[in-house]
C-alpha cells in the first residue's frame, strides 16, 4: 500500500517500534507531529502537515506512563479536530483502564466507560484495539470498535515449535479467561485446565492453588490477556509445578510488567514468558525468559481492510495476514 492523499497515519510515541512496523507493512510513511514537554510537564503538540479533508489514523496505547499517554492522545485529537480533518480514528493496541469496566463496590467509577465517552465526545469515529480485558468494553462505545485478536499469532508461534496435541495443556489462571483458554486449546488440539484460586476467608494462602484438569507430565501454557504484577502467573505456575507439569510457559498479549513483575517471573517455575509488542517493553524490563511476538501484521491487515471498507473477519483467523 503506497502513500494515499486521502488519509494519514500518525504515531504519538507510546510504541514507536510497533508503529514503524505497521507503517512499513502498509508502505505508508508516518506523518509528522511535533511533540514537546514543557518544564512544568505540560504537553505541546502540533501537526506539521495539512490533513484537511483527510481520514486520520493515530497509533497510541494507554500504557505506562498511562496518564501522559492518554492526555497526549486527547491533545492530538483536539489538534486534528481543529484542522478540518474528514475523520479521526484511533489505533489503540493496549486499552489501559479496561479493567475498570464495572462497579465492584459502591462509589467506584467505571473508567473504561469514561474513556469511551471522552473519545467519542471529541469526534473519534472508529477505534481498533486488541484483546480487551473484557469484551463488554466494546459496548461502552457507540462508534465502531474493531477488536483484533493476538491468538492467531500466538498459536502460530506454538505450532512452529511443535507444541500441539495431547502433550500440551492450556491453563486458565482465573475463571474469567477460561473461554479464551478453551479456544486457544482447540486451535492447538491441546487439553485445557483451570487454576482454582478460591481462598480461605482470611485470604491467607498456605498451599498452592488447586488445578482442575490434568497437567501431570505435560507442557503447560498459562494463558491470560495481560501480565501486570506477575503475581497471578507465578502463583499459577507454582500450582501447576506442584501438580506435575514438566514444562511451564506463560502466554499473554499485553506485557504491562508493573512493580517487581520481572523479578518474580525470572525466579518462578515459568521457563518462557511469551508476550506481544502491543506494549513496548523498555530495556530495564527485559529479561532472559521474555519472548515478544509482533502483531504489526495483524494491525496493518486490519487497518488496510478498514480503509478499503472490507470485512476484517479474515484478520481474526489468519496469523500470516498474506494481504500485507
Amino acid at each position: 500500500m503506497t502513500s494515499n492523499p486521502e488519509y494519514r497515519l500518525f504515531d504519538l510515541g507510546s510504541n514507536p517500534t510497533l508503529a514503524a512496523e505497521i507503517a512499513e507493512k502498509l508502505d505508508l510513511p508516518l506523518a509528522k507531529v511535533q511533540l514537546e514537554m514543557f518544564a512544568d510537564n505540560e504537553i505541546y503538540e502540533r501537526i506539521e502537515d495539512s490533513v484537511r479533508g483527510m481520514d486520520v489514523y493515530v497509533i497510541q496505547s494507554i500504557s505506562d506512563p498511562v496518564n501522559d499517554n492518554f492526555i497526549k492522545l486527547m491533545i492530538f485529537i483536539d489538534a486534528i479536530r481543529r484542522t478540518s480533518a474528514k475523520s479521526i480514528n484511533v489505533i489503540m493496541p493496549y486499552f489501559g483502564y479496561a479493567r475498570s469496566d464495572r462497579k465492584a463496590r459502591s462509589r467506584e467509577p467505571i473508567v473504561a466507560r469514561l474513556i469511551a465517552d471522552m473519545l467519542e465526545s471529541q469526534g473519534v469515529k472508529r477505534m481498533l484495539t486488541m484483546d480487551l480485558h473484557t469484551g463488554q468494553v466494546q459496548g461502552f462505545f457507540d462508534i465502531p470498535v474493531d477488536h483484533l485478536l493476538a491468538m492467531p499469532v500466538q498459536t502460530h508461534y506454538f505450532y512452529e515449535r511443535g507444541l500441539t496435541g495431547d502433550d500440551v495443556v492450556v491453563v486458565a489462571s482465573n475463571p474469567s479467561s477460561l473461554k479464551m483458554v478453551q479456544r486457544f486449546a482447540k486451535i492447538l488440539g491441546a487439553q485445557w485446565a483451570l487454576v482454582d484460586r478460591r481462598q480461605d476467608e482470611d485470604d491467607q494462602r498456605t498451599k498452592p492453588y488447586q488445578i482442575t484438569g490434568n497437567v501431570a507430565g505435560k507442557v503447560a501454557l498459562i494463558l491470560d490477556d495481560m501480565i501486570d504484577t506477575g503475581r497471578s502467573m507465578v502463583l499459577a505456575s507454582e500450582a501447576i509445578q506442584a501438580a506435575g507439569a514438566r514444562h511451564i510457559e506463560a502466554v499473554a498479549t499485553h506485557a504491562v510488567l508493573s512493580g517487581s513483575a520481572v523479578e518474580l517471573l525470572e525466579n518462578s517455575p515459568i521457563e518462557r514468558v511469551v508476550v506481544t509488542n502491543t506494549i513496548e517493553v523498555p530495556a530495564n524490563k527485559r529479561f532472559s525468559k521474555l519472548v515478544d511476538l509482533s502483531v504489526a501484521g495483524t494491525f496493518a491487515a486490519g487497518l488496510k481492510r478498514v480503509i478499503a471498507h472490507e470485512s476484517i473477519a479474515p484478520v481474526l483467523l489468519s496469523p500470516d495476514n498474506p494481504e500485507v
